[in-house]
């Protein structure tokens, strides 16, 4: 009896409690667990829960018909919460355009959408996602593979706001949508295309100094458009792994150009010459991280410039370089004064002797054998919204 009697007196006092206020505690909550106890509570609760919800995840069933489901919902989740900031619907390959329709419902609330191997979505979709979601700021299309300039020409038009776009894997897009996104969206700062091999870079011609981060991972850019690709000035971070080249020859020494470059991935750009090594070493003077594993262009005149001009760079990869040898890493050990950490392995002209001796002339650099694939910033916190 003394139980039910807490119960009703606990529930009259929630009951006197306004939306306002609910949503007040709601706000206060920094636990996911307590956000979905709180919804659990009654019905009025899960309302507060619902308009007071941000941010909106569907996870990927992996099973088609399981996502078709999934896409029904979607309308009903977005009805129910007019406050969301970011959606993502990552991995539903089945997710059809009309899907894109419901987005409006969080219109110029919504910053951050994702959809991530939503490879279903067609130009059609991104149109109503530009035309519904007109204040976003980060947009994720890696693997959506039905979309092309067009619709990219739509998302820059309706999405003036743009900072962040993941196009990686995009096939169908060429420079033609690379270059409307940047003439109307004149605050993007991140932008990934690795694997677009359609791009050959003049698309970037004239972009703004904003764009501080260019994932280009395994592109096929053209000497011209690396050229384009640096011209806005303001580039920090540039990612060129395995870089292909349609004429064999080397291209690379246009990247002098960007002087405000901080990190530099090259690894695997097998067409890398010793004139590029120079002309960046000598036109980059920030760079702090460069990573050369398995440039086998790289002989010691590279090295030499590297020791020369890269007073900044405080870690080096060179991992499987076939053309380092021990003069290379003397002239390093007369060199680069702030270098740390050196990664170096199955360098076959790099004896145990030349290794020693540069472990003696600097003691304080970390030299290491592991072989990194990824440097500089992580993708994910580029792409979080704040």
């Amino acid at each position: 009896m003394e139980r039910e009697t807490m119960d009703v007196s606990l529930e009259n006092y929630t009951s006197c409690l306004s939306d306002d206020c609910l949503l007040s505690i709601f706000n206060r909550l920094e636990s996911e667990l307590d956000r979905n106890a709180f919804g659990l509570t009654c019905r009025n609760w899960l309302k507060v829960r619902n308009i007071g919800r941000k941010s909106l995840t569907f996870h990927c069933s992996f099973n088609p018909k399981i996502d078709k489901e999934h896409a029904k919902c979607i309308p009903k989740f977005l009805a129910c919460s007019p406050s969301l900031k970011r959606i993502s619907l990552a991995g539903l390959t089945e997710l059809p355009d009309s899907a894109m329709n419901a987005l409006r419902m969080s219109g110029s609330s919504m910053r951050s959408l994702s959809l991530y191997c939503c490879s279903a979505i067609t130009d059609d979709g991104l149109a109503q996602v530009a035309i519904g979601c007109p204040n976003l700021v980060v947009v994720e299309l890696q693997s959506c593979f039905n979309i092309t300039d067009a619709g990219l020409e739509s998302l820059s038009k309706g999405c003036h706001a743009l900072k962040s776009l993941n196009l990686g894997s995009c096939t169908g897009i060429s420079d033609r949508g690379v270059s409307a996104i940047f003439s109307n969206c004149s605050n993007i700062c991140t932008l990934i295309i690795t694997g677009c091999r359609r791009l050959s870079g003049i698309g970037f011609r004239g972009c703004p100094s904003t764009l501080h981060y260019l994932e280009a991972e395994s592109c096929m850019l053209s000497p011209d458009g690396l050229l384009d690709v640096v011209s806005g000035g303001g580039l920090e971070y540039l990612n060129l792994h395995k870089l292909g080249s349609s004429t064999g020859l080397d291209g690379l020494g246009g990247l002098a150009f960007a002087r405000s470059l901080r990190t530099l991935n090259l690894r695997m750009c097998r067409y890398l010459t010793d004139d590029s090594v120079t002309a960046i070493a000598s036109g980059c003077p920030f760079l702090e991280e460069w990573n050369l594993a398995v440039c086998h262009g790289v002989h010691l005149p590279g090295g030499s410039a590297i020791r020369l001009h890269c007073n900044k760079l405080r870690v080096l990869h060179v991992n499987r370089c076939r053309n380092i040898c021990d003069q290379s890493l003397v002239a390093l050990g007369n060199g680069c004064p702030h270098l740390e950490v050196l990664h170096i392995n199955s360098c076959v002209k790099i004896t145990n002797n030349g290794l020693a001796l540069f472990a003696i002339s600097r003691p304080l650099v970390n030299i290491r054998v592991d072989e990194v694939m990824s440097i500089g910033p992580s993708i994910e916190n580029l792409f979080r919204m704040q």
